[in-house]
């Protein structure tokens, strides 16, 4: 099965999930998705201190700046597997 296509299951699948994963593993998912589907993070990290969530989904993100898209959606799609048991 051609990858694009395994991605985009596995976000549906993502969404129902038997357990609500961990925050981390939610920012892990959040970010993989974001690089396979936008790329690179754009823009600047939210300013407000007391933004907690909007700054960790940042920071998650940016760290992935530089990984191809195709790597993301397999990541993404290896733990969404693993994630299901």
């Amino acid at each position: 099965m051609e990858l694009k296509t395994l991605f985009e299951k596995a976000v549906t699948e993502s969404k129902a999930l038997s357990e609500k994963p961990s925050n981390e593993t939610l920012l892990q998912l959040y970010s993989l998705y974001k690089q396979s589907t936008e790329g690179d993070v754009k823009g600047e990290a939210p300013s407000n201190p007391f933004d907690f969530v909007n700054k960790a989904k940042y920071d998650a993100w940016a760290s992935l700046q530089g990984k191809p898209s195709e790597d993301a959606m397999k990541e993404y799609v290896d733990l969404v597997n693993k994630l299901k048991g």
